[in-house]
């Protein structure tokens, strides 16, 4: 409780010094005490030092990485917020307030175990960047290879574990609290989140991640993917190769470049969609921060992708129904997309699919056919949430980082290309897709690749025939011996039983038996005034009644 108290007293402190009260819209209060309170509020505090955009940023800087996290997403949604806020926040994405009084060559010699001199030739001690978990220095090889050095804040987990420990027990509350709160999942959502956070301070899984993610795009014309140093890598530390790009979100310099920036939006939904559904390996960290553009072919740009620190995965069954569901909408087959809901589980088997279907319909008609700048995602997301609550549909909390990185890449699509159509671009890629994975051609490949297995198999088949007949028939002999075993049990209980009634009636005969006997004695004693028999003759009927009863 005390954590609680610490925690809700925190927040409270980030929100009266940096008064994040000016972000409240009076009229957004429903009842008037509470717009009173909120005015006499703000005439009591000093006025604010700062913007409201950089009051925020710096309110989520001060309450650390978790919060940080939450700024980097929302500054991609210049949709859904004001743009002096959004350009705040942007500086979140590399511009975090760098580690103070850092000794960065102890730091290097510490995880090497070897002065940091053997190995660099060069090292910088002011950032490059800095971010949420770890910031990174400019570092030179003695071999003349130019290197970034990525070095992750010390003492951070502890504040991490700290600050999701309160977000889980305030999810815990709010599902208690509020009914429809429960089909969000908000305490599994939570734990997925600081999973992941606490995974971005594992420099050997960053190290991996890159190196796979390199892999799969090796002479790619849509990404490129800087070398891992992967001998100089440590628990805290993570070295690779420099490249040099522009950032994402300089769209003017680009355009100075000459971008061809349809290419590149094109490219960029093209390089999302063949991450998660042909390699099922997507960087789910993609905010304009993380990202560069090489312009060295301005009429065919490539990205460039930096910290490699959170990647996602699917199952093959959520990989097929996520490329099923995305065909389903792309040709606007909502009775198809009712069907694998159904088929899912993730909305109630009673569900009424003939009024599913229209509300369905009713979202998602209005967003074909439109460029993005005219689409909010945000909007059509949570009018998806109503009408998932309507229906009693659970988030799926294994799907979160994918909708996280969806946020990301409509964010920045937004800012590149705002004509781009992201439903007309996906589509020819997912019907490729479907025809490689779910057509004639996939069968055929899938019975292919299983035929050894296949022979395998029918080599042991008289074997497995006999196995399995001499199983059955050990089956059906326990199933008999538990028949029997059963049958002589309910005549045992039923012998009992008669036992009971029997004694029953017995005691209830015995004690009329006994009352009428004792009739005349027990007249003629109450006639003399004696009532020593009465109380001897009714203790013995209440005895002999609760002897009955039990």
């Amino acid at each position: 409780m005390k954590s609680e108290w610490r925690f809700l007293a925190r927040i409270t402190r980030q929100i009266l010094r940096h008064r994040l009260d000016r972000l409240i819209p009076a009229g957004a209060l429903r009842h008037r005490s509470a717009r009173l309170a909120l005015a006499g509020l703000q005439r009591l505090l000093p006025e604010p030092g700062a913007s409201r955009g950089e009051s925020l940023r710096q309110a989520f800087v001060d309450l650390g990485p978790v919060y940080i996290k939450l700024g980097q997403l929302l500054s991609t949604r210049r949709d859904l917020l004001p743009a002096d806020i959004a350009d705040a926040l942007a500086d979140l994405q590399d511009r975090v307030p760098p580690i103070p009084d850092f000794a960065v060559e102890q730091f290097v010699t510490q995880q090497l175990d070897v002065p940091a001199a053997d190995v660099f030739a060069e090292l910088q001690p002011q950032p490059l960047a800095s971010a949420s978990i770890a910031q990174v220095h400019a570092a030179r090889l003695h071999s003349g290879e130019e290197v970034v050095v990525k070095l992750v804040r010390p003492g951070i987990a502890p504040r991490i574990r700290e600050d999701m420990a309160l977000l889980k027990i305030l999810a815990d509350h709010i599902t208690r609290m509020v009914p429809d709160a429960i089909r969000l999942q908000l305490p599994r959502v939570c734990e997925d989140h600081e999973r992941v956070l606490l995974n971005e301070l594992d420099m050997f899984s960053e190290s991996r991640n890159q190196i796979q993610l390199r892999r799969n795009f090796a002479d790619s014309e849509m990404l490129y993917v800087p070398r891992v140093y992967a001998e100089y890598t440590r628990p805290q530390m993570f070295v690779m190769e420099r490249v040099y790009g522009t950032p994402v979100s300089h769209v003017e310099e680009l355009r100075r470049y000459g971008v061809d920036m349809k290419v590149l939006a094109h490219k960029g939904v093209e390089t999302f969609f063949t991450q998660v559904f042909e390699h099922n390996f997507f960087h789910a960290d993609m905010h304009p921060g993380n990202i560069l553009i090489d312009t060295t072919r301005p009429e065919d740009p490539r990205y460039i992708a930096l910290d490699c620190a959170i990647i996602g995965t699917l199952t093959e069954a959520d990989q097929n129904y996520l490329a099923q569901n995305l065909l389903a909408f792309f040709h606007r087959d909502y009775r198809r997309v009712v069907s694998l809901h159904l088929q899912s589980g993730w909305v109630p088997a009673d569900t009424d699919a003939e009024e599913f279907e229209r509300v369905i319909r009713d979202v998602c008609e209005p967003i074909f056919a439109k460029p993005l700048a005219e689409i909010s995602f945000g909007e059509f997301v949570l009018t998806l949430f109503q009408t998932a609550g309507q229906f009693n549909m659970e988030i799926q909390p294994q799907l979160v980082l994918l909708q996280k990185t969806l946020l990301y890449i409509e964010g920045v699509g937004r800012q590149l290309y705002p004509q781009l159509d992201l439903w007309e671009t996906a589509q020819p890629f997912m019907e490729a897709w479907a025809a490689r994975h779910m057509g004639p051609a996939a069968v055929v490949s899938e019975w292919v690749n299983a035929g050894p297995e296949v022979w395998q198999q029918l080599s042991r088949l008289p074997h497995t025939l006999m196995r399995s007949e001499n199983e059955l028939r050990l089956l059906k002999s326990h199933l008999h011996r538990q028949h029997q075993s059963i049958t002589r049990i309910e005549e045992s209980f039923a012998r009992q039983d008669r036992r009971r009634r029997f004694k029953q009636v017995a005691g209830i005969l015995l004690v009329v038996a006994a009352g009428w006997m004792l009739w005349q004695p027990l007249a003629e004693g109450l006639a003399d005034g004696d009532v020593t028999m009465l109380a001897g003759v009714i203790s013995a009927l209440l005895g002999s009644a609760l002897l009955v009863r039990a």
